[in-house]
């Protein structure tokens, strides 16, 4: 069964490339295909000594809302590790930094539009460090317990499909 991309235009708009791919599907017909390609990323559930979430309550421009998350960023430079990018991220938005780190995975949070892969991770032993936020990053910070959060999830008011993820490996991995 293989699929043969025939031609593919790709155009590349701020960080985003976009690819238009007309591809011959093993039956013999013709497709064409659109996606986003961008860079992988990070998201992660830091934990404090008191079992607290620390989450982040961010204004995004794309859906014009204040909305719950989970710290997260993109990979940067192709040879950056998704661990190093992952600690990066937690200090920069949170102003912790992390001593104990637990690989969940990753996953592609929408495989039919984008190539985005999120590697997920929890972090722990937490220690007060400096926030450093973008310009563009206005950002609150919230200590929750996971009763909390788990009731933020339950009521739809946490939507961000990293965070979600990460909560849910988390889960299923330590329970």
């Amino acid at each position: 069964m293989t699929w043969k991309i025939n031609s593919s235009i790709n155009a590349k708009i701020d960080r985003f490339g976009v690819i238009l791919d007309k591809v011959s599907l093993p039956n013999g017909d013709e497709k064409t295909f659109s996606y986003l390609d961008f860079a992988k990323g990070v998201c992660v559930l830091p934990i404090s000594e008191n079992k607290e979430i620390i989450c982040l309550k961010q204004y995004r421009h794309a859906i014009k809302s204040w909305e719950w998350e989970l710290p997260a960023g993109m990979i940067e430079q192709e040879n950056d590790s998704p661990l190093e990018t992952a600690k990066r991220e937690l200090e920069e938005e949170t102003g912790f930094k992390a001593e104990h780190w637990l690989d969940l995975g990753s996953f592609y949070p929408s495989p039919g539009s984008t190539s985005e892969e999120i590697y997920l991770f929890a972090a722990a032993g937490l220690t007060a460090s400096e926030q450093n936020l973008e310009n563009s990053e206005q950002i609150e910070l919230h200590k929750l317990s996971m009763e909390e959060l788990n009731s933020l999830i339950k009521n739809g008011e946490f939507k961000h499909g990293a965070g979600l993820a990460a909560v849910l490996r988390y889960k299923l991995i330590v329970d």
